[in-house]
């Protein structure tokens, strides 16, 4: 059983005058302690990475960065071709522009964690995976790589030393292989039920898939989206469910040493 987790949430997902979900940053930010910022290319502008960054470093929320594909009308949800290295490049430059927002208000870059279809292609795909570790043991040797436990990205970052954090997925399914059942829209899930679901994984390690079965979910981060309806409810009944569980919320950096 789980007695420290961390919650993660993906942030700063707009563009310009468009918003997505029904819940602002501002009211989610108190409620985390990992944010996953948006850094250009599947959502997010200059001026919303600023805020968003300058939103995490005053609540002592952990920065990450957010890349994804270069998606906007998509939102990141669908995959874009492109050789490993023309995909890890455009990785380099997002995580570039969260590193230096971060900076600007005096906060390190805490990890890194791939965007939507990115994630998951990463997830598969060896040899992006490696390209991109071999990246962050050059710029960001102690930033945390988020991902799924198994994955690619997991074993490509355990060749070289890279430290990641593994993510149970509160509002999104489960398949029979462990993995989750990618979506382009969730709808509006029953929070209550994500909380029961989120106590049992804490608990049990354990996480009821798509067709009745049960599967082992290890993980070290609790992730949530903040573009799904109803996120606020949904982080209200997580954090009151973990409470009553004594299970403690708490940046990565306690969770699991690097």
């Amino acid at each position: 059983m789980l007695d420290v987790v961390d919650i993660n949430c993906d942030m700063g997902e707009a563009f310009g005058r468009w918003r997505i979900g029904d819940t602002d940053d501002a009211t989610l930010m108190p409620l985390i302690s990992s944010a996953n910022i948006a850094a250009g290319f599947h959502a997010g502008d200059p001026n919303l990475m600023d805020e968003t960054v300058r939103l995490a470093a005053e609540h002592g929320v952990g920065i990450g960065a957010h890349p994804g594909y270069r998606d906007l009308q998509g939102f990141g949800r669908r995959r874009i071709a492109g050789t490993a290295r023309e995909l890890v490049n455009d990785m380099v430059y997002q995580v570039g522009a969260i590193r230096e927002f971060a900076r600007r208000h005096g906060a390190p870059l805490q990890h890194v964690k791939p965007h939507g279809a990115l994630y998951m292609e990463m997830a598969v795909n060896r040899e992006l995976s490696q390209i991109f570790m071999q990246y962050m043991r050059t710029v960001a040797p102690n930033a945390f790589v988020f991902c799924m436990a198994g994955s690619a990205t997991e074993l490509a970052a355990q060749e070289v030393g890279q430290p990641v954090i593994r993510e149970f997925y509160a509002d999104r399914d489960y398949d029979d292989s462990g993995s989750i059942v990618f979506t382009r829209d969730a709808g509006r899930p029953d929070a209550a039920a994500i909380a029961r679901k989120v106590v049992r994984a804490c608990r049990e390690g354990r996480v009821r898939t798509v067709t009745g079965a049960d599967v082992d979910v290890p993980f070290e981060s609790i992730c949530f989206h903040s573009d799904t309806l109803g996120a606020l409810d949904i982080v209200r009944l997580m954090r009151e469910a973990l409470s009553a569980e004594g299970i403690r919320i708490a940046p990565v950096s306690q969770v699991k040493t690097r």
